[in-house]
């Protein structure tokens, strides 16, 4: 990615899609160029949330809502320390932030990190476009790189593509750190960081749980010295096919039936840990409004998403796995994709969405009150 901060707002801007197509617009953030996998995201709001998602990593984020930047920036809502989206695509920005709590605005928090954006364009357009053709590779470009649009979509079929990507080491911590229980302390979980977004051990820390953030590369060693009640693999970015350290570990875990907990990224590695496949979805989930059922209730559930892969998991039968029986417990009322894992005879399960959901809906929190209840339960069995 190069980047300049000058003249941004009038300066003309492109985005260049791998199959040849191309809109046009005006610079948005940094004046430059780069480059990331074009998905769209159907949230009205928590623009600030998404943006530093760690698992936008690489992805030049498309806005369906037609405004952005309305509240502003504030330094209270950031998911991690920083910006991940490779590029941002919005068609009316806000001219002026309204908010108590905004610092400044989208457009100057955009330039100030360097992440390259454009706006004016049909995004609704495009949206349609990457629903009927699929996620797929992108750039954009303003200022001093804009070339002809030919050279400019040579450049952008040069880039790696997503499916094989290998990414949640880039984007997680490498240091641990603990996020303390909030007032009593309950329970000590096991945090590993594929890509954590900043709500995550906060709301476990909310049900008095002490938080022991571990790297992408803990061992199962680094995991039990910390004595965890429970284990929790977080959201990432990248290809799950290529995580193979973190289904070890798993693996592990599972066979020590310490109670688990996994979210996005880590209801693909708990699949397949189980034995199952993933795969890559024609365009993803990405919002804050998907329908998803849990099977367990029968409760409809509105909820956050950010994956572009999912579970191939058969819907409607039990599997035998090495770890016991398995389900899926939870399912996308759109389109079928499994949204959720549980094994039957021992205390692990996943979601594929995102319960934490800090800019909204919080119909799923619940969630991490069974992970509490699973530590609960195994706590109080090894009492007996």
């Amino acid at each position: 990615m190069t980047t300049s901060t000058r003249g941004a707002a009038r300066t003309p801007a492109v985005l260049v899609l791998e199959d040849g197509r191309t809109f046009r617009g005006r610079a948005y953030g940094a004046v430059g160029e780069t480059f990331g996998e074009a998905v769209f995201s159907t949230g009205m709001t928590g623009y600030q949330e998404t943006l530093t998602d760690p698992s936008y990593d690489r992805q030049i984020v498309v806005a369906t809502a037609p405004q952005i930047g309305n509240t502003g920036w504030n330094d209270e809502d950031d998911e991690s320390g920083r910006i991940w989206v490779s590029g941002y695509v919005v068609r009316d920005p806000a001219r002026v932030p309204s908010n108590w709590r905004s610092r400044r605005s989208l457009d100057d928090e955009l330039t100030a990190q360097g992440v390259v954006g454009i706006s004016g364009i049909d995004t609704r357009a495009l949206t349609r476009h990457l629903r009927e053709r699929g996620s797929m590779r992108a750039g954009i470009f303003s200022g001093e790189t804009l070339a002809p649009d030919a050279e400019l979509v040579t450049r952008v079929q040069a880039q790696p593509h997503m499916k094989g990507a290998s990414l949640y080491e880039e984007v997680a911590t490498k240091e641990a750190y603990v996020v303390p229980a909030v007032g009593e302390k309950k329970f000590t979980v096991a945090a590993i960081d594929l890509g954590i977004k900043g709500m995550t051990p906060q709301r476990m820390a909310e049900r008095g749980i002490e938080v022991h953030v571990l790297p992408a590369t803990a061992t199962a060693e680094d995991v039990y010295a910390v004595r965890p009640d429970g284990v929790f693999f977080s959201n990432g970015p990248g290809d799950p096919a290529t995580a193979d350290g973190p289904v070890a570990l798993m693996t592990a875990v599972l066979e020590r039936r310490t109670p688990l907990f996994g979210i996005c990224f880590g209801n693909q590695i708990l699949g397949r840990a189980l034995g199952f496949g993933t795969y890559k979805l024609k365009y993803g989930h990405r919002g804050i409004n998907q329908p998803v059922q849990d099977r367990t209730t029968g409760k409809v559930e509105v909820t956050a998403h950010n994956h572009g892969f999912a579970v191939d998991a058969p819907l409607d039968q039990v599997s035998d796995t090495k770890f016991g029986r398995a389900e899926v417990s939870h399912v996308c009322l759109n389109d079928d994709v499994v949204e959720g894992l549980q094994l039957l005879d021992q205390p692990a399960f996943s979601v594929q969405y995102h319960p934490e959901a800090a800019a909204g809906p919080h119909d799923a929190a619940y969630l991490f009150d069974r992970f509490t209840s699973l530590m609960s339960t195994v706590r109080e069995g090894q009492r007996a």
